[in-house]
């Protein structure tokens, strides 16, 4: 029998938020890459698309400011998505998924500080 996988889906990145209305908004993703549900995101302040936050840059995108909810194929050009983008929310640690450069716990611990400034609070177990 074949064993069947399912990628993240929304429930699984978005724990709680306190209003959907409130929270979440539909941004443009720059193109280049599929998206996965539970990417963190920055915003490049030229052009106000959203992009994976990169540890270090100059562009805006490496402050990580939003998770994007759902899966987003942006390969061949820029694309819409929804993001937790204020709190209060709650998104499960486990199921964030990092741009490259961002690799080991301290690194990581500054992403997650960064969606904490805007609300976003990332739990593990939840």
């Amino acid at each position: 029998m074949p064993v069947l996988t399912e990628p993240p889906s929304m429930g699984d990145v978005l724990k709680y938020e306190v209003n959907p209305n409130y929270t979440r908004e539909t941004v443009t993703l720059l193109m280049g890459m599929p998206y996965p549900a539970g990417a963190v995101l920055g915003r490049i302040t030229a052009s106000g698309k959203y992009t994976l936050s990169a540890a270090t840059g100059a562009d805006g995108a490496q402050t990580a400011v939003a998770v994007l909810l759902y899966p987003v194929n942006a390969t061949l050009a820029d694309a819409v998505g929804i993001v937790v983008t204020r709190g209060p929310a709650i998104v499960s640690r486990a199921a964030l998924a990092y741009e490259a450069t961002v690799n080991d716990a301290a690194r990581i611990t500054a992403k997650l500080g960064q969606l904490a400034s805007a609300g976003i609070i990332a739990r593990d177990g939840v």
